[in-house]
């Protein structure tokens, strides 16, 4: 009998490939090349699917080690977008992207944009005249031409921009009988601190599969600093898959497509809940072994 299995591996290949539950077919990706995230469970293997939104301040102490000098994680993916390596994203469903040029234009800080001086508008110029040129400045009162002020556009600094958004799908294997945590994107946000209105303002989304290949072509820049020894750094990709890193709850799917501090009535009580949540999600998936 083992004979005859053994030719008729031998006639048909494909039969010896590693089947689902086997040791090397649990970790098999099934990703398509479209799916934001890197790992993907067949949907006949799908017991539980939650869509989970966590804030990530790369300011806190467990996130320093992706927030390093010269290595801030949101300065390698801003690098990414400029060298036209990295697709950005108008939010988290994907489905509209960013010109470079108007994602160029939501890292401009606003209030670098230029602006008339007293003077400049006694003498007779306009905002509309402010364009930074040196040929076409309309005459002054006197009939003399001045030149305005100069356009000078100012970028944030990758350190600025030390909020992101990360949004994950927790998907329940019941082949395999455990919890996966699927990031699908990432977003880049200007914290409301840093700008004008006081609010946070998204930058782009990224999506995960994506960012993973930015991460892993470049080894040397990529990296979760290791303070500890620095002769094991590791990728960035590695820091997330071993969650390395702090965040709490911002959102859970629901019908009404809410935020927790929306839900709750402010930021604070949002937190709150968001450790309430957290909670629920860790029982939920306790009982699932228990009954």
């Amino acid at each position: 009998m083992r004979t005859l299995l053994f030719a008729l591996l031998g006639l048909c290949p494909a039969l010896a490939v590693a089947q689902p539950g086997s040791a090397n077919g649990a970790e098999q990706s099934t990703t398509a090349v479209s799916s934001p995230s890197v790992k993907t469970i067949p949907n006949s293997d799908v017991m539980y699917r939650k869509s989970v939104w966590r804030v990530i301040d790369l300011r806190e102490k467990q996130n320093k080690p992706m927030f390093a000098n010269n290595h801030q994680i949101t300065k390698i993916i801003t690098d990414a977008v400029k060298a036209g390596k990295l697709q950005p994203y108008r939010g988290d469903s994907l489905a509209a992207t960013f010109t470079l040029e108007e994602f160029n234009k939501k890292l401009i800080v606003p209030d670098a944009a230029p602006t008339m001086s007293d003077e400049e508008k006694k003498l007779g110029f306009t905002e509309e005249d402010n364009s930074g040129g040196w040929g076409d400045e309309p005459a002054g009162k006197d009939g003399a031409k001045a030149a305005p002020a100069a356009a000078t556009a100012y970028e944030y600094f990758p350190t600025d921009l030390y909020q992101m958004e990360m949004k994950e799908d927790m998907v329940f294997d019941k082949k395999r009988s455990r919890m996966y945590h699927e990031i699908q994107s990432i977003t880049l946000v200007i914290p409301a601190a840093k700008t004008p209105k006081g609010y946070d303002i998204p930058i782009a989304t990224f999506k995960w599969a994506d960012l993973v290949k930015v991460f892993r072509d470049n080894p040397e820049s990529a990296i979760w600093f290791n303070g500890s020894n620095t002769a094991q750094h590791k990728n960035l990709a590695d820091a997330f898959d071993l969650w390395l890193f702090s965040s709490y709850i911002s959102k859970v799917s629901n019908a009404d497509d809410k935020r927790l501090a929306d839900i709750y009535g402010g930021e604070q009580q949002g937190i709150m809940a968001a450790q309430q949540v957290a909670g629920e999600m860790i029982e939920y998936e306790y009982n699932l072994w228990s009954f």
